[in-house]
């Protein structure tokens, strides 16, 4: 597995077009037949900064993501709106994807408060 790790710094006149400029881009990518996620968030400290969390099966589909007409339009796209160049973690991972989290699990029997 292909996991990827992308932090965007934003300029502060464009983070709430941000994701709207990037929705298109998401669909199609998640719509790849090696696509294994594909998730943006906005940092918790820094709300210029948009983190995208994605994986995909092989390196062969991250090669196939690269070249799609829609990468290559979105690569077009995200200029104006960045205030930096982008951080990339790029590593080869041994899985298919998600798996339970072994440490933390719901509780059971959760008593909860009715206010009434």
């Amino acid at each position: 597995m292909i996991f990827i790790v992308v932090k965007f710094p934003v300029r502060p006149d464009r983070g709430q077009e941000w994701l709207s400029l990037v929705a298109e881009f998401s669909e199609a990518t998640r719509a790849e037949p090696g696509n294994i996620f594909f998730e943006w968030s906005r940092s918790v400290d820094n709300p210029h900064q948009f983190v995208l969390a994605e994986a995909f099966t092989d390196s062969e589909a991250g090669e196939a993501h690269v070249r799609s007409d829609h990468f290559k339009t979105a690569m077009a796209s995200m200029p104006d709106a960045l205030s930096d160049t982008p951080e990339i973690i790029n590593v080869e991972a041994p899985g298919e994807g998600w798996t339970p989290m072994a440490e933390l699990q719901p509780r059971k029997n959760q008593v909860t408060d009715v206010v009434g």
